[in-house]
C-alpha cells in the first residue's frame, strides 16, 4: 500500500530533503508551505500521516493541528510536528492539541524515516487488532474499547490522540510492571531509542491530566520509568 503524506513546511530546503526522502520509500508527498492550503485539501487527498511544522506564516503549526483534529475524518491520523525550538512548553502544546509525535530541528532524515515506518506499523497493527477476540480492556474506573479505540474514565469519554491512547493502552497491558522510558519507546512509538525519551515524559504528563480523577493510576517509578496501577482506596 502507498500511503500518502502531507509536508507543511515554509522551509524549501527542508521539504524537498524530506520529500525525496519520502519518494524513495515509494509514498505519495504533497508539499504545503503554510498551513491554510493544506487543510483546505485534507478532504481530497486524505493523507494517511501529516508532517508539520510549528513555525509557519499565518496559521502557525499548533493552531493546523487543532483545526485538522476537529475534521472527524482526521482525529486519529498521526501527526508529527517539526519544530526548531527545543522548548518543552510548545511541545506540549502541540501535543495538547492532538500531535502524535515531535522532532527537533536539526533532525536526521533516518530518524524521521524510522518514525514515520513506526507510525504506519501501528496503523497496520491497530487493523489486526479488531479482528481479536477481546474488544475491551479495564483497569478500575478506565475501559477501552479497542473496537471503536475509545476511552472511558467513569463511563465518561475522554478524547485522546492516536499515540496517547497507544500509550495507554501498553501501559495498561504491562498493568503493575515497572516500563523503562526506552521501553515505552521501543513499544509504543515502535523506533530504537534514540535519545528523545522527553518524548515519553511529555505524552505521560498530558495522558495523566486527560484522565481527569483516573490520572493518579499512572504513577513515576524513580530511576526506571513509570507504571500503571489502580489506586488504592484509603
Amino acid at each position: 500500500m502507498s500511503y500518502c503524506i502531507y509536508i507543511i513546511e515554509d522551509d524549501k530546503n527542508i521539504a524537498e530533503l524530506l520529500e525525496i526522502a519520502l519518494k524513495s520509500y515509494g509514498y505519495n508527498v504533497f508539499l504545503f508551505d503554510n498551513a491554510e492550503s493544506a487543510i483546505k485539501t485534507l478532504n481530497k487527498n486524505n493523507p494517511d500521516l501529516i508532517i508539520c511544522d510549528i513555525m509557519l506564516p499565518g496559521i502557525d503549526g499548533i493552531e493546523a493541528v487543532y483545526i485538522i483534529r476537529k475534521n472527524n475524518m482526521f482525529k486519529k491520523t498521526p501527526i508529527m510536528m517539526l519544530t526548531a525550538k527545543d522548548s518543552e512548553l510548545d511541545k506540549i502544546k502541540g501535543l495538547d492539541n492532538g500531535a502524535d509525535d515531535y522532532i527537533t530541528k536539526p533532525f536526521s532524515v533516518m530518524e524521521v524515516m524510522a518514525r514515520i515506518r513506526a507510525q504506519f506499523r501501528k496503523i497496520e497493527q491497530f487493523k489486526t487488532d479488531v479482528k481479536e477476540d477481546i474488544e475491551e480492556i479495564n483497569l478500575g474506573i478506565i475501559k477501552i474499547n479497542k473496537i471503536s479505540r475509545e476511552v472511558f474514565v467513569e463511563n465518561e469519554l475522554i478524547e485522546l490522540t492516536f499515540k496517547e491512547y497507544e500509550l495507554l493502552k501498553y501501559l495498561i497491558k504491562n498493568k503493575n510492571k515497572p516500563l523503562s522510558r526506552e521501553e515505552i519507546l521501543n513499544n509504543v512509538w515502535g523506533y530504537d531509542y534514540l535519545g528523545e525519551t522527553r518524548t515519553v515524559d511529555i505524552h505521560i504528563k498530558t495522558l495523566r491530566r486527560k484522565l481527569l480523577c483516573a490520572e493518579d493510576y499512572i504513577k513515576t517509578v524513580r530511576g526506571i520509568g513509570y507504571k500503571i496501577s489502580e489506586k488504592q482506596v484509603i
